[in-house]
């Protein structure tokens, strides 16, 4: 029985690995090596969050961002499967520009725009990366926006 909950509680959440990292460090014994992970972890509905773990296995790893991820999640504000207004945002070296999608037009979005949004329960956008390729700071970026969005 505890483990029927347990299970409806995993599955109310999909998550997504947006990227692993090998990180090296030089020791005096030698080089450690452990993994870092960042994951996107939303319900489809409209909440949304990111986590990023490090761990010296990529399943810990994974598994610490799946965690942190769902500690901290926002609620979207989703008007008829889009975002109610068009936001322009500036994070550290990413510029992100997001815009409400007329209907049935689809997810236009790059891969860790894409994610976010996907997982945040959005079904109609037209978004734009412009500056950074790095994609934990894009992502970052992405929920930034969904935030400001909401006030």
């Amino acid at each position: 029985m505890y483990q029927d909950r347990e299970e409806k509680i995993v599955s109310e959440f999909t998550d997504k690995v947006v990227e692993i990292k090998r990180v090296s460090k030089k020791t005096k014994g030698g080089n450690q090596i452990s993994f870092t992970a960042l994951v996107v972890t939303g319900d489809k509905k409209n909440r949304v969050g990111v986590g990023h773990g490090r761990a010296k296995s990529v399943a810990d790893a994974i598994q610490k961002a799946i965690n942190r991820g769902r500690k901290s999640l926002i609620e979207v504000p989703i008007v008829n499967g889009t975002i109610p207004a068009s936001i322009k945002l500036k994070f550290k070296g990413a510029v992100i520009l997001l815009r409400p999608g007329k209907e049935g037009s689809g997810l236009i979005a790059g891969g860790p725009i894409r994610s976010v949004v996907e997982l945040a329960g959005i079904k109609d956008i037209v978004s734009k990366i412009i500056g950074s390729k790095n994609k934990s700071i894009n992502v970052w970026a992405t929920i930034k926006a969904l935030e400001i969005l909401k006030k």
